[in-house]
């Protein structure tokens, strides 16, 4: 294959330069973010649109797709969109205009689809030619003025069309609708909130500039969603949010209980969180059943036409209908966490808001649209006014006019020397049709003119006030204000608030559980079953061939067994989930995610506000209390930090002021417990020093009971003198008193 010269250098090299890697790369990746961020990812504090919403509505509206007309096919405006302003994929360009007429996406919708636009489950629209479109009367009011020169445009991206810079915004469109996106480095995240209350806060906040974050939340107390639900977010979050631009809102879903009679009941589920998809959530309801992770739910049914009707039937009549709507909303999708971030672009710069400076940002845009609006539609009257002008002149001197235009050779230069007049007042009159000498055309005329010179005035003084242009923004918003009257189902709000009732379902469940005592067994290869009862002759237990008995438990069923394993991790089971007696059990590994390499080290009941000292073979440990190692995942909670080689060894319970620690080398040491650290996670502090080996075995103590362990016969033994061994921890202490077992542990099984 030949070489292709083109694409050979110059001898002096070209058009290559040369410059650092990290640099050039640098430049082009700050050059491709900033791309992202000012023209796809961000929306316009101003108007509330991103760019491709922005000239999806622009393309619309020059195609004449208003209100009042009809529908015409998605696919035409998809192709106006990219032939003339958008030169991207049609699909990117469709799914942006499908969002902004789906009334569960969008507040307020600026878009009037007809035709399959999807749906709350999920699905997606129709092909783009398969469904039509036309604007919204809310759309109308962000194009309103765009033709009286309201706001600056700029070349499309091949220079053959002009397209706006920014849309005139009749209404707060970026807090009615929200929005969302992921640039490079930065992200938005703007809820939707309720279109009256939005213009009602902008008119207070005109009305009262220095107005507060707390003064606007009466007016906007929280955002409201398409698809309604309550919101359950403290006043504390919402205020954080609103005042610094970021925080979060938790949302649940609405139900209500409905009475079966003899105690039974069911709930029905009548809205979903904002940007749930309803057949994803049947199927996370699907699962839970499935898995049994939702013990107090028997069944989950979808049986929504046009509104959602989810309904959810309770494992016993016992259920209380809170309990159970808790377990759920931390399970599910029945209740989200709505993430703000309101990072916008102001006048092109990324900036995070909080509400006050948005709507700030609002109507001084607003402001600034009516002032241009005003001065467009001024030296509009004044070219008609000097025309109007031009036409009674010529009515005065009516026949002269006539004379001169029937003789005169330049009757154009005549008339503007004879009678002081503009070469376009000329024009006009030399355009006049010979039926508009009549007299009532002059009367018609002189009215107009009257019109025009009252509404000159008008505009001046308006042009020459800021407090009569702050008045003229109100008088316009409250008109706005009419389409999302509250009183309509567009503007009616969707979601209310409510205090999240705090529900302890761990108790419920376990209220659920008939309590009996039973013994947990686990065998040295991990299996693991319970028995009926206590007081079980382990011994005559039988396992599999080359198993044995590691541990035993008794406790009741509605306990919690928490395991420790030797790589650090805490894992947790119910005493009631475990495989009953006969057999050999369950391997630990089907229900918890234990390596291989790893085994069980301790096995206990955890207690109200006990402590326990975790410590390594290599004599690193710390306290940590009970509650710390309960985890509610598979996967279990790593406790202690262990290097390679390195497992944890030692879990005892804290019964004492003192500590006692044994090594390998059979050299004891007795510390205060107090000098072990309290902590939850980590790898510790040295406990013992050893020159070699490691840390064998530990026990903690009352200073008033003394040092006491137990011998191989089961019989208490204790040292007189073992205040001899009281030193500091990290010590190497001295070798164990005499008398002490000899497999080097305080207890001589």
């Amino acid at each position: 294959m030949s070489k292709d010269k083109t694409m050979e250098p110059s001898d002096n090299g070209g058009d290559i330069v040369d410059e650092p890697m990290n640099e050039a790369l640098s430049r082009r990746y700050l050059a491709y973010a900033m791309s992202t961020i000012t023209a796809r990812a961000l929306p316009d504090a101003r108007d509330g649109l991103k760019p491709v919403h922005r000239r999806v509505l622009y393309a619309m509206s020059q195609l004449g797709l208003n209100p009042q007309g009809g529908h015409r096919k998605s696919a035409t405006v998809v192709g106006a969109v990219i032939g003339a302003y958008h030169p991207h994929g049609d699909q990117s360009i469709y799914d942006a205009m499908v969002r902004l007429a789906q009334d569960f996406s969008t507040r307020a919708p600026l878009v009037d689809g007809q035709g399959n636009f999807g749906n709350i489950d999920g699905d997606s629209a129709a092909a783009f030619r398969y469904t039509e479109a036309k604007l919204t009367p809310a759309a109308m009011l962000l194009l309103e003025g765009l033709d009286d020169d309201a706001v600056d445009f700029r070349d499309t991206y091949d220079g053959q069309n002009k397209e706006p810079v920014v849309l005139a915004a009749g209404f707060p469109n970026l807090l009615a609708n929200g929005s969302s996106g992921i640039a490079v480095g930065m992200a938005t995240s703007i809820p939707p909130h309720n279109p009256a209350e939005c213009i009602d806060a902008a008119i207070h906040l005109l009305d009262h500039p220095k107005a507060t974050v707390d003064d606007l939340m009466k007016i906007v107390p929280g955002p409201d969603f398409p698809t309604g639900g309550v919101i359950v977010e403290t006043k504390e979050g919402l205020r954080e949010a609103y005042a610094t631009g970021r925080g979060g809102i938790r949302c649940q879903a609405r139900w209500r209980k409905e009475d079966l009679g003899r105690g039974m009941y069911r709930i029905i589920v009548t809205e979903i969180p904002y940007q749930v998809q309803k057949s994803k959530l049947m199927e996370r309801l699907a699962e839970l059943i499935e898995t049994k992770k939702a013990p107090m739910l028997e069944d989950a049914m979808d049986e929504s036409t046009e509104d959602v009707r989810i309904v959810l039937t309770p494992k016993a009549r016992t259920i209380e209908a809170d309990v159970l709507m808790a377990s759920l909303f931390r399970q599910c999708e029945l209740e989200t966490r709505f993430p703000v971030n309101m990072n916008v672009l102001d006048h092109g710069v990324p900036k995070v808001m909080g509400l006050r400076d948005l709507l700030n940002c609002y109507i001084d845009h607003r402001r600034e649209v009516i002032v241009r609006r005003n001065k467009h539609r001024l030296g509009k009257i004044e070219n008609r006014l000097e025309i109007l002008d031009g036409f009674l002149k010529a009515y005065l001197n009516i026949d002269e006019v006539i004379r001169i235009i029937r003789y005169e050779d330049d009757p154009k230069a005549v008339m503007m020397k004879r009678f002081r007049l503009s070469e376009i007042q000329v024009d006009a009159i030399l355009n006049m049709r010979l039926r508009a000498l009549r007299k009532l055309e002059e009367i018609e005329i002189k009215r107009e003119h009257k019109e025009l010179s009252d509404e000159k005035a008008l505009i001046e003084k308006l042009l020459g006030s800021t407090d009569r242009q702050w008045t003229e923004v109100k008088r316009q918003l409250k008109a706005a204000r009419e389409i999302f009257d509250p009183g309509k189902k567009l503007g009616k709000r969707r979601s209310n608030f409510e205090v999240a009732k705090e529900i302890d379902t761990d108790a419920a469940l376990e209220a659920l559980i008939v309590k009996e005592p039973v013994t947990v067994v686990l065998s040295s290869m991990g299996w693991i079953r319970a028995l009926k009862g206590h007081n079980q002759k382990l011994e005559d237990l039988k396992f599999k061939e080359g198993d044995e008995l590691a541990m035993a438990l008794e406790c009741q069923t509605t306990d919690k067994v928490v395991l420790m394993a030797s790589g650090g991790r805490a894992f947790t089971l119910g005493a009631d989930k475990l495989p009953g007696g006969r057999g050999h059990g369950e391997p630990i590994r089907l229900n918890l995610e234990v390596p291989e390499s790893e085994k069980i080290v301790d096995m206990f009941v955890p207690e109200d506000k006990a402590r326990r000292v975790v410590a390594s073979n290599k004599g690193y440990g710390f306290i940590v209390t009970d509650a710390e190692l309960i985890s509610s995942t598979r996967k279990g909670k790593i406790v202690l930090n262990v290097g390679p080689k390195e497992a944890l060894a030692i879990c005892v319970k804290v019964e004492g002021d003192l500590i006692a620690a044994i090594g390998k080398n059979r050299k004891l040491v007795i510390f205060k417990t107090e000098e072990l650290p309290d902590m939850a996670r980590g790898k510790g502090v040295k406990i013992q020093s050893y020159a070699d080996g490691g840390l064998l075995d530990l026990t903690t103590f009352k200073k008033a009971d003394g040092l006491t362990w137990t011998d191989t016969a089961g019989r208490q033994q204790s040292a007189e003198d073992w205040k001899d061994w009281i030193g500091k921890r990290a010590q190497s202490g001295r070798l164990a008193p005499r008398g002490f077992n000899k497999n080097g542990k305080f207890s001589g099984g």
